[in-house]
C-alpha cells in the first residue's frame, strides 16, 4: 500500500486556513481590508471577548452580487487578479482568494450583503465550510460578515488562543493600523459593547494619528512630505527630544498597505544620527508611494512583508526625508527663539484694572445706566466695595509663594499626607535644634507628699563640643582607606592600607546598590506617590503585555492603572527613579515583557530591577560631592560589591608594587 494520501477537502481546508487564519485579528484584517477594496467610506467593526465568540465587520461599499456569492467562497476565487500580468502590479490589498474560504471553514459565518444594481438584498449561511442557506434580506448597500464560535470545529487551534483581553488588544492593534493607512474611511471599532476608537475619516493623517494615540503623541509630531526618485514619503515623526526606547511605535505603509520595513527602519537610524540619543528610536507614521511594480506584496500569506525590486531608491527616499523634516523642525523652534519678543501673559487682575479704570474715565455714563438698569442702587456701598476691590487689584502680583504662606496653606489642608508631613518636618526641625542649640536638661521632678513644697530641680548645662573636623583616613571596614579624588568625574579613586590603590566606577556601584535593595524589599519600601500621575501611551501589543502583568511591576514599585486606548497611568514609582524617565522605564518594561513572554518570572523581575536601578544611579559625568563618593565606597566594601547587574566591574584594584614596576622602581 502507498504511503502518499491524499487529503480529503475538509481536512486539506482545515490547514489552508492556517496560514491565513491564526487568531481572531486575522479575521479582522482581511475582512477590513475586503471592505477597503470595495470602496467603502465607513467601516465598522465589533467584537466580543475578544473576537472568539462573535465578530462583525460592516462597511457601505459596493456589495456583492447574488450570483458571485457563492463562488466567492470557493479557494482561490478573487475579482482582483485575472492574468498572470496582474501579479507584478497588485494595487488592491486583498487578491489571494483565499480568506473568506479559510474563515467560513473554521466558523460559523453569516453574510449579509446588496449590490448598488440589486433592488434587494441576501442573506447567506455557511458552517464549518458547508452551506445552509441563500435566501432574500432587506439590507442597505455594502456588506455585513457575522462570524461567530472561530475554531468551534478545530479544537487543537482553539487552546492556543490567549486570553480575551490579549486577542481583542491583537484586534485592536490591526485596527490601528488600518486606520492610520486609510485616513480617508470613518473607522469605528465596538469591544465588548463600548466605542474603542472612531475615527473621523477626514483625510487628514493627523486626526487618525489623534484618534489612535490621543493628543501627547499627536502633538509631539514633524510633518514629512519629500519626494525623490518616483518614490514619495509623507506623514509624520516625532522630536528628537520625544524619542522612545525602542522601535514599537514605528508605522510604515507602502502604498497605504502597513508593512514592517527594515529597509525604512536602518534609514531612519541613519537620518536620526546626530539628532537623536544613541539608544533611542524616534516614532513614525509614514506612507511610501511607490510604482507597484517595483514592489512585491505577495510574499508572505499575511501580506506583512515585501520585497523590492531596488532597495536602494527607497532608502535614500525615506532618509533625506526624515533628514529635511528634523531640519525643519529645528528652524521652526529657533525662529520661535529668535522673535526677541516678551512673553505675552493675561493677567486677570491687570485685566480687571483695565475695565474699571475705564469705567472710572466716564463715570457719568456708567452712573446713567446703573441708574436705568438699577433704580433702587446704593451708590456708596458699591463705591465702598469698589474701592476695597481696587485696594485689592493693587497689590503686586506674586509669581512664586512664600515659604510662610506656602506652610500656612498646606496647613490649610487637612489629610493623613499633610499631617505626616507636617510631623515629618517637626522632628527634622528638633533635630536640627537639638544639633546646633545648647540644651538644657532637667531632671524628673521627685513625687512631693501633700503639704509640702515641691522641690525644683536646677537645670543643668549639656556640653556641646565643636564638629570635628573631617580626617583624612576613613574607617570603611577593618582596614584604613584615605580618598584620593574622583577622575573624569566617573571613577572613584581610593587608597587602601598604602599599598594598594582602588578604582570604583560610581554609576556601576550605585546600580548595583539599588539593584540589591530592590531584589530585597521588593520594591515595597522604595514607592513614592507621584502628585501628578504620569501617563504612558503604548501600542496595542505592548499595553496588553503590562495589563496582563501589572503585578509585576508592583513588585517592582510601580503603581499602574489600565488608562483605556493603549494608554496606561502611572500613579506611584520607586523614589530612586527620578520622573522624567518613569515614562522610558515603563515604555522599556512594556517592550521586554512584550518580547520575552514565555520567561519565567524571575527573569522578569531580574531584567525589571535591572532597568530601575540603571536608571536611579548615579550617572558617570555627573558632579557628586565628595562624603557621597566616601559614602559609595563603603558601601561597595561593606556590602562585596564586585560587578554591576548587566556584569561590568565595579572596582578595579592596583597594587603599589604594580604601579612601581610601571614606573621602573622595581626590577
Amino acid at each position: 500500500m502507498g504511503r502518499i494520501n491524499i487529503l480529503d477537502k475538509h481536512v486539506a481546508e482545515l490547514i489552508a486556513a492556517g496560514e491565513v487564519v491564526e487568531r481572531p485579528s486575522s479575521v479582522i484584517k482581511e475582512l477590513v481590508e475586503n471592505a477597503i477594496d470595495a470602496g467603502a467610506t465607513a467601516v465598522t467593526v465589533e467584537i466580543k471577548n475578544g473576537g472568539v465568540t462573535f465578530m462583525r465587520v460592516s462597511d457601505n461599499g459596493c456589495g456583492i452580487l447574488r450570483e458571485d456569492i457563492r463562488p466567492a467562497f470557493i479557494r482561490h476565487a478573487t475579482s482582483k487578479v485575472k492574468e498572470e500580468d496582474d501579479l507584478s502590479s497588485i494595487a488592491t490589498l486583498g487578491f489571494r482568494g483565499e480568506a473568506l474560504a479559510s474563515i467560513s471553514s473554521v466558523s460559523h459565518l453569516e453574510l449579509i450583503t446588496k449590490a448598488r444594481e440589486e433592488d434587494i438584498g441576501t442573506r447567506y449561511l455557511i458552517e464549518g465550510g458547508e452551506e445552509v442557506s441563500l435566501e432574500d434580506a432587506g439590507c442597505p448597500d455594502g456588506t455585513t460578515f457575522i462570524i461567530r464560535d472561530l475554531f468551534y470545529n478545530v479544537p487543537a487551534r482553539m487552546k492556543f488562543l490567549k486570553t480575551d483581553m490579549s486577542e481583542g488588544n491583537a484586534v485592536s492593534n490591526v485596527i490601528d493600523k488600518i486606520a492610520l493607512s486609510h485616513p480617508e474611511i470613518a473607522i469605528t471599532y465596538i469591544k465588548d459593547q463600548k466605542n474603542a476608537l472612531r475615527t473621523a475619516g477626514d483625510g487628514r493623517l493627523l486626526s487618525a494619528i489623534y484618534a489612535v494615540y490621543g493628543r501627547d503623541f499627536a502633538s509631539s509630531l514633524i510633518p514629512v512630505d519629500y519626494t525623490l526618485g518616483g518614490i514619495r514619503v509623507s506623514g509624520y515623526i516625532s522630536r528628537p527630544e520625544n524619542a522612545r526606547p525602542n522601535r514599537n511605535m514605528q508605522n510604515f505603509f507602502i502604498n497605504n498597505r502597513f508593512v514592517i520595513c527594515k529597509t525604512a527602519m536602518a534609514a531612519i537610524s541613519e537620518a536620526c544620527k546626530g539628532s537623536v540619543m544613541v539608544g533611542k528610536f524616534p516614532s513614525c507614521v509614514l506612507n511610501i508611494e511607490m510604482s507597484f511594480s517595483a514592489v512585491d506584496v505577495n510574499v508572505h500569506p499575511t501580506k506583512l512583508e515585501v520585497r523590492f525590486v531596488n532597495e536602494r531608491p527607497v532608502f535614500d527616499a525615506v532618509y533625506h526625508a526624515v533628514k529635511t523634516a528634523l531640519l525643519n523642525g529645528e528652524k521652526r523652534v529657533e525662529a520661535k527663539i529668535d522673535a526677541n519678543k516678551p512673553s505675552v501673559r493675561i493677567n486677570p487682575f491687570e485685566l480687571a484694572q483695565k475695565v474699571f479704570r475705564e469705567r472710572d474715565e466716564k463715570p457719568n455714563a456708567v452712573k446713567q445706566t446703573l441708574a436705568q438698569r438699577y433704580p433702587g442702587l446704593d451708590r456708596k456701598k458699591e463705591q465702598a466695595k469698589s474701592e476695597e476691590l481696587f485696594k485689592v487689584l493693587d497689590e503686586p502680583v506674586v509669581s512664586a509663594p512664600e515659604l510662610n504662606n506656602l506652610n500656612k496653606k498646606v496647613a490649610d489642608v487637612s489629610s493623613p499626607f499633610v499631617e505626616s508631613y507636617q510631623k515629618h518636618i517637626e522632628e527634622k526641625r528638633q533635630i536640627n535644634m537639638t544639633e546646633t542649640v545648647p540644651q538644657t536638661v532637667s531632671e524628673p521632678e521627685p513625687e512631693v507628699e501633700e503639704n509640702k513644697e515641691p522641690v525644683k530641680a536646677e537645670p543643668i548645662k549639656a556640653e556641646v563640643k565643636a564638629p570635628e573636623e573631617p580626617k583624612p583616613l576613613i574607617d570603611i571596614s577593618e582596614d584604613y582607606y584615605k580618598y584620593i579624588g574622583e577622575a573624569f568625574a566617573t571613577y572613584i579613586i581610593i587608597e587602601k592600607n598604602s599599598k594598594e590603590l582602588l578604582l570604583i566606577d560610581k554609576h556601576a556601584a550605585h546600580e548595583r546598590i539599588i539593584f540589591e535593595r530592590l531584589k530585597k524589599e521588593k520594591g515595597s519600601g522604595y514607592s513614592q506617590l507621584l502628585l501628578q500621575p504620569v501617563t504612558v501611551t503604548l501600542n496595542k501589543i505592548d499595553y496588553n503585555a503590562v495589563i496582563a502583568d501589572l503585578d509585576v511591576f508592583t513588585e517592582a514599585g510601580f503603581d499602574i492603572d489600565d488608562f483605556g486606548n493603549g494608554t496606561v497611568i502611572v500613579r506611584s514609582a520607586p523614589q530612586y527613579l527620578p520622573i522624567e524617565d518613569i515614562e522610558p522605564s515603563v515604555i522599556e518594561m512594556a517592550g521586554y515583557l512584550s518580547e520575552n513572554k514565555k520567561e519565567i518570572r524571575s527573569e522578569k523581575m531580574e531584567w525589571i530591577y535591572a532597568n530601575v536601578s540603571c536608571r536611579a544611579a548615579v550617572k558617570g559625568g555627573n558632579r557628586s560631592t565628595e562624603r557621597e563618593l566616601i559614602e559609595l565606597a563603603r558601601q561597595v566594601e561593606d556590602e562585596d560589591i564586585r560587578h554591576c547587574p548587566h556584569g561590568r566591574p565595579v572596582c578595579l584594584l592596583l597594587k603599589k608594587h604594580e604601579l612601581e614596576r610601571m614606573f621602573g622602581r622595581l626590577q
